[in-house]
């Protein structure tokens, strides 16, 4: 059975579309990444996959427990780690009462040793933290107990880049020692890095579900080639030329077929030729062109082109939630 199943769920705030017909599943030991821009549905759908929110219609599962159940809901939540994308810590509290009300809630078995990893000072107060120390804090309550499952909304917020890469070798442990993470980003080098496939969500609406290496492939090559004569634009005006520079040296992204690409090039003296991946930011672009899709692998647009699309403010979670979120949804 699936760590996460999540059957056409739907979310509506009024006439305000968080999330609209959203299938996915998250299987064993798999790190699955929902990648869009802020306002794309992200926290929507985890806050509604925790039952901290109903959803208008659909369904979804979390470690075999219906989230649309309350009771099945906080059972599952026994098991899983949270972390909100804007955690709203008590400030008045200190770090290390905030953990100890975690650990009443759910246990602290690795607390002693993810404190000392991320070199945490528990005798502060949480409203005397930086935003990365804050983090810290969210990080270590979401990991403490060991969670068979991993929820992590924008995880890596505020951290410094060597804090992030300890964060990265976190999850990787967690997965190896038998856990699932749905992990949601617009942080494109932390999903390529971390996840095995990503859901890319686009105003509500899942438009794709693809490992990260086909992901990588849509955005083509990046092809840099300088040549002896000079270079007719035209020959490089074509459909499988994207981001086209005629200079001194001729680059643009290829999205063809490597045969197609030396004939291009064969009509000249090549002097110099470099071909790389695309950087992935291009190959998540190409959700972003044209017209609102409707859910992954359907034509249907959902509600109408004039329906306000977004996420509504976050409401408060139950009080088991691990590091409750005070911010806005994504």
């Amino acid at each position: 059975m699936p760590a996460i199943e999540c059957r056409n769920l739907t979310k509506y705030y009024g006439d305000v579309r968080g999330v609209e017909d959203v299938s996915f599943a998250v299987e064993d030991g798999e790190v699955f990444g929902f990648l869009g821009p802020n306002g794309a549905g992200k926290t929507t759908a985890i806050r509604t996959l925790l039952g901290f929110l109903s959803p208008t219609s659909g369904g979804a599962t979390l470690l075999g427990h219906d989230a649309t159940d309350p009771v099945a809901s906080r059972r599952a939540r026994e098991r899983v780690g949270f972390l909100p994308g804007d955690p709203g810590l008590d400030r008045d509290r200190t770090a290390g009462a905030f953990l100890d009300h975690q650990a009443a809630l759910r246990g602290e078995s690795s607390r002693d040793r993810l404190v000392d990893r991320f070199g945490l000072d528990e005798s502060r107060r949480i409203g005397d933290l930086s935003r990365g120390n804050r983090q810290k804090v969210a990080l270590v309550a979401a990991f403490m107990h060991d969670p068979d499952l991993l929820l992590l909304d924008e995880p890596t917020s505020g951290l410094d880049p060597l804090l992030q890469e300890e964060f990265a070798a976190l999850v990787r442990e967690r997965v190896d020692d038998g856990a699932s993470v749905l992990l949601s980003s617009h942080v494109l080098g932390e999903v390529a890095a971390l996840c095995d496939r990503v859901g890319v969500l686009r105003e509500g609406h899942l438009v794709a579900v693809e490992s990260v290496s086909d992901l990588r492939s849509r955005g083509g090559k990046q092809v840099r080639v300088r040549v002896a004569e000079d270079v007719a634009r035209a020959d490089f005006e074509r459909r499988d030329v994207m981001n086209l520079r005629v200079g001194e040296t001729v680059s643009f992204t290829w999205t063809g077929e490597y045969d197609a690409l030396i004939d291009l090039l064969s009509g000249y003296s090549v002097l110099d030729l470099d071909v790389v991946d695309a950087p992935l930011e291009e190959a998540f672009m190409t959700f972003y062109d044209g017209d609102v899709p409707g859910p992954a692998g359907s034509g249907n647009g959902g509600r109408s082109a004039g329906t306000r699309v977004g996420d509504a403010p976050s409401n408060a979670a139950p009080a088991d939630a691990t590091a409750d979120s005070g911010g806005g949804d994504r």
